[in-house]
């Protein structure tokens, strides 16, 4: 199978474990607690991944200033998206709660939501694919981070969605949207860099890797610290060493 068209298989794979949590959160009332919790786990668990997979090897491959400038970019390009979205009603987009707005408390908030939830999934599936230029298998540990991550996502944010209104036809169509562009995102991330240049692989690996780091601290960690305050540090610390063991095994 060609690296683009396994990239694909990936990518959607990585984006249907948000498809696998809406459906928990949307027949299974899961307490509120229990998914911060797993969402500070993920939390950890993607830190690690972008800490000693993607930017540790960027800056191997590509050097210091380029995945410093890449990195940089990637977050202020994310927070700089993230802060528009959330005047248009996606600030609590992953808040499972009763925090998410309504279209009848702000009109066009349903798109800003989807589109939001679109710019948390890319930057993932994009070093998803990158990773199988390297030999031409996936990144487990990278793999392992999404999947873990992208399900109490998932169950959060639709569990949010559920609470502010919304069919079930927009919610699973977001999500399975998502898994889509996911995988079309990975497959274009290994067929447009395959045969480019390391420095140019690992500008746009830390360019994600800083993307996926603002996500983790403006949507993912809020949600999770409003539940199990004093304990999120030690879940998330006990996902970013459960990432680390399987990096290195």
């Amino acid at each position: 199978m060609p690296t683009w068209a396994a990239a694909g298989l990936w990518g959607l794979a990585g984006g249907g474990a948000l498809v696998l949590g809406a459906l928990v959160a949307w027949f299974v009332r899961v307490p509120q607690r229990v998914v911060a919790a797993v969402m500070a786990f993920g939390a950890g668990v993607l830190i690690s991944a972008l800490s000693f997979e993607l930017v540790d090897e960027a800056e191997a491959s590509g050097g210091l200033p380029a995945t410093a400038v890449g990195f940089l970019v990637g977050a202020v390009a994310y927070v700089a998206a993230n802060v528009a979205l959330a005047r248009r009603g996606a600030a609590h987009r992953k808040r499972s709660g009763e925090q998410q707005a309504s279209e009848s408390d702000q009109p066009g908030s349903g798109t800003a939501i989807a589109v939001g939830a679109l710019l948390d999934g890319v930057p993932e599936s994009v070093v998803l694919g990158l990773s199988l230029l390297d030999g031409g298998t996936v990144g487990i540990a990278v793999l392992a981070a999404i999947v873990i991550s992208n399900v109490p996502e998932g169950l959060s944010s639709a569990a949010g969605m559920k609470r502010a209104g919304r069919s079930a036809r927009y919610v699973f169509g977001v999500w399975g949207g998502i898994a889509v562009v996911s995988g079309v995102a990975a497959l274009a991330g290994a067929l447009l860099l395959e045969g480019a240049p390391v420095e140019a692989i690992a500008v746009v690996t830390a360019l994600a890797a800083g993307a996926i780091l603002a996500m983790v601290a403006d949507t993912m960690i809020p949600e999770a610290f409003e539940r199990t305050h004093l304990y999120t540090g030690l879940i998330a610390a006990s996902g970013f060493l459960l990432a680390f063991v399987v990096g290195r095994l």
